[in-house]
């Protein structure tokens, strides 16, 4: 399995910025990985219906990065910014 490169995560994440492609291409995943994490994104009952297990790993850290860039997206504050007043 190779590890995701620029143009991979541009054609998977054609939503992301240059950070977020760093943060996702800094996990070490691979492409499937990185599917795995869209199909935990898109629709978790099908996959947990299936039995398999919760993401972890690399998967986990994709969810988290790809969750934060839909929240931005829909004008919510990602978890991993500070709150304001803080």
């Amino acid at each position: 399995m190779t590890r995701l490169s620029r143009d991979d995560v541009v054609k998977a994440v054609d939503r992301a910025d240059d950070v977020t492609i760093a943060q996702i291409i800094g996990t070490g995943a691979t492409a499937e990985e990185l599917a795995e994490a869209q199909a935990w994104l898109a629709n978790d009952e099908p996959m947990i219906n299936d039995l398999r297990p919760l993401a972890q790993g690399r998967v986990r850290e994709l969810v988290d990065i790809l969750s934060d860039l839909e929240e931005e997206e829909d004008g919510v504050e990602p978890r991993s910014a500070p709150a304001a007043g803080n």
